[in-house]
């Protein structure tokens, strides 16, 4: 980042998730370790292996939607136009004059696919001619961030990333940047998913990454660097930033929640499916070079932490390779996948919204369902209850299949 580079900062944050539907419920249930997964409700089950996830509870798209809408738009979208909608009231931004230099990134690696696979279904049961108009613009995944960006009229830069796991930490990376060029004074920014599907819980099964062996005790089925953890835990929710030109949100008065000081990519070119942790110690290192900081200065990392076993076991070591041993065994690390599940480009939203939160309040959410430390995760994983601490630079990791990695550092505004 050059001397005169322009600094961006966050001023509304919205979180719709398994343990919360807005921003402040989903703080105080992740600080009080609350369980946000349970058996499936959302599709038939029964003749599958892995029959629990983290789904939203009583959400009603027609809080933000009227139902004809609605009706044309896929989950994964209704749950980013909300969280956008709770992210824009908190900013208390006036787009009058303004529209047209705002824009919005909102990162889906899978995008409708509970609307495709229904639409296959109908396809192939009752043939062509019965296949919905709306499929198309239901399904694709850029349609969160292009119904956002109707919704209030936004004529900026818009579309999303596709990166897996690491979609929604993408699209605030790339919104940052495209602030810092000058080519919009304001992004919506995060990611969204909504994937907890039949074709999805079998195609991850079938990958070897999905907790099988808890179906009976969900609560308990996602355990992030916990010896006996035996894959993640799907699920679905939307976390998005209002991020703005710091010069623009001091002229207005609005409330600064922290600044997005930089960000990190790469790709660990090693394997499909297999993480590496060179490749995820190098977006470590590039987000603190971006923000011109040195790795002591990591006070938390918000992990990606998604229970699997080669997960943890990188992740931990990328993170040893990134910050040095030392640094590494100081910093508190945790994943609150553990409470959510992993909510696939939903996660790098909500993982930022946190980040910002945990600098804002001084505490650190915890990894639950910690029991039995793994000797190959030998970091200060924060343990199934909050911990208090001052927090300055909070780093945040998404990791999504294929080797895509991105991270962010969040710092406290001054």
């Amino acid at each position: 980042m050059s001397e005169h580079a322009r600094r961006v900062v966050v001023t509304g944050m919205g979180m719709k998730t398994p343990v919360g539907l807005d921003r402040d419920s989903t703080w105080q249930a992740l600080l009080a370790g609350t369980n946000g997964i349970g058996p499936v409700t959302l599709c038939d089950t029964a003749d599958l292996s892995s029959r629990v996830a983290g789904e939203l509870k009583d959400f009603d798209a027609a809080q933000w939607l009227d139902r004809k809408e609605a009706r044309r738009m896929d989950r994964f979208t209704h749950l980013a136009i909300a969280a956008s909608a709770e992210a824009f009231e908190q900013s208390g931004l006036d787009l009058d004059g303004i529209a047209d230099e705002v824009g919005c990134m909102i990162g889906s690696g899978i995008g409708g696919m509970a609307t495709l696979e229904a639409q296959f279904d109908i396809f192939f049961h009752k043939g062509p001619g019965r296949v919905s108009p709306f499929l198309v613009p239901s399904f694709i995944a850029d349609m969160a961030a292009g119904q956002v960006s109707i919704r209030f009229g936004l004529r900026g830069p818009n579309f999303n990333t596709v990166s897996a796991c690491a979609s929604g930490a993408d699209a605030i990376g790339t919104a940052h940047e495209t602030i810092r060029r000058g080519d919009a004074i304001a992004m919506f920014a995060g990611g969204s998913e909504a994937a907890v599907t039949r074709m999805a819980l079998a195609a991850f099964h079938a990958s070897r990454a999905l907790s099988t062996k808890r179906n009976d005790d969900p609560e308990h089925a996602s355990r992030p660097y916990d010896l006996n953890r035996d894959g993640f835990v799907l699920g679905e929710g939307a976390g998005v930033l209002m991020l703005e030109r710091e010069e623009d949100a001091l002229a207005r008065g609005a409330h600064i929640y922290g600044e997005l000081a930089g960000v990190g990519w790469s790709f660990d070119a090693a394997d499909d499916a297999a993480p590496d942790a060179e490749g995820q110690s190098l977006a470590m290192l590039r987000a603190l070079r971006d923000a011109e900081l040195e790795p002591e200065a990591i006070d938390y990392i918000n992990a990606h932490g998604t229970s699997t076993q080669l997960n943890d076991k990188t992740e931990t070591a990328a993170i040893k390779l990134a910050l040095g041993p030392e640094n590494a065994q100081r910093v508190a690390i945790s994943s609150t996948k553990s409470m959510t599940g992993h909510l696939a480009a939903g996660a790098g939203g909500i993982e930022a919204v946190v980040s910002i939160l945990t600098i804002e309040h001084d505490l650190i959410p915890p990894t639950i369902n910690y029991v039995t430390p793994d000797p190959s995760c030998d970091l200060d994983i924060v343990p199934n209850e909050a911990r208090e601490a001052h927090l300055d630079v909070v780093l945040s990791n998404s990791f999504g299949l294929g080797g895509q990695n991105a991270s962010a550092i969040f710092r406290r505004y001054t």
